[in-house]
């Protein structure tokens, strides 16, 4: 019987993690790589029988890299805090672990916005490669926006991955934030260029494309307020980048 570890990175997510770890505690390992909490959250980890590594932090891509190094199971599933497997998808992963007729999954991704699940706005089916055997796949080395790059075969899995992503308004403002940065200096990185003026072209065209073309406009005030977010991200990411360039 193949087994399964359960891989998954960490910076104060006490208000996640005891629910994330339950809808996995079926697995064979969990593995959290945590980058200096100041709550709970190695604590109830370790509670839950989680093996904890604490390290700095490089960004998304290399601390993923960091998590998978460290486990040792037969498949990997890599999951985020705000995350949760449901019953259906756990019965998935261990049927597809049993079969092993493909080298990884993707899983179809349903996330929620300040208390309202969201399933248009390009938001869903947002499926998303998380269950691969080891060795087959590592992540990318974004700061951001990580992948997993792949060898050999894939497939979709049909049990929803279910995504707290967005919390509360001053969760929204914190994730804007901290992921328009971390693009903007991926970009600079990747010797890209800004001004004020792509800024706001930018993040009109982000609007659009959200609200209008993905058909945000069906999902009522969630869909408003996620495409005034992907807006407000898009532009804050173009204008760090310009400050950084202007340095």
């Amino acid at each position: 019987m193949s087994s399964l570890s359960v891989i998954l990175i960490t910076k104060n997510e006490a208000a996640n993690i005891r629910s994330c770890l339950e809808s996995v505690a079926w697995a064979d390992e969990i593995v959290v790589v945590d980058s200096g909490s100041t709550d709970d959250t190695v604590a109830l980890a370790k509670q839950m029988g989680a093996r904890v590594y604490e390290h700095d932090w490089p960004g998304f891509g290399p601390q993923k890299n960091r998590a998978l190094g460290y486990a040792s199971k037969d498949w990997i599933f890599s999951i985020d805090a705000d995350e949760r497997v449901t019953p259906e998808l756990r019965a998935e992963i261990e049927q597809a672990i049993r079969d092993a007729k493909f080298d990884s999954y993707y899983c179809p991704r349903l996330s929620q916005f300040c208390g309202q699940f969201v399933r248009h706005c390009g938001w869903y089916p947002d499926y998303v490669l998380r269950l691969f055997k080891r060795g087959k796949g590592h992540f990318s080395d974004s700061l951001v926006h990580e992948r997993v790059l792949l060898q050999g075969h894939t497939h979709k899995l049909k049990g929803q991955l279910l995504h707290y992503s967005y919390l509360t308004p001053d969760d929204v403002e914190r994730k804007v934030e901290h992921y328009s940065t971390s693009a903007a200096q991926q970009m600079f990185q990747a010797g890209k260029r800004a001004n004020l003026a792509g800024a706001l072209l930018s993040a009109g065209w982000a609007f659009v494309r959200t609200y209008l073309m993905r058909l945000g406009v069906l999902d009522g005030m969630a869909g408003w307020r996620v495409s005034c977010m992907n807006a407000r991200t898009t532009y804050l990411k173009y204008r760090k980048l310009a400050l950084l360039v202007s340095q």
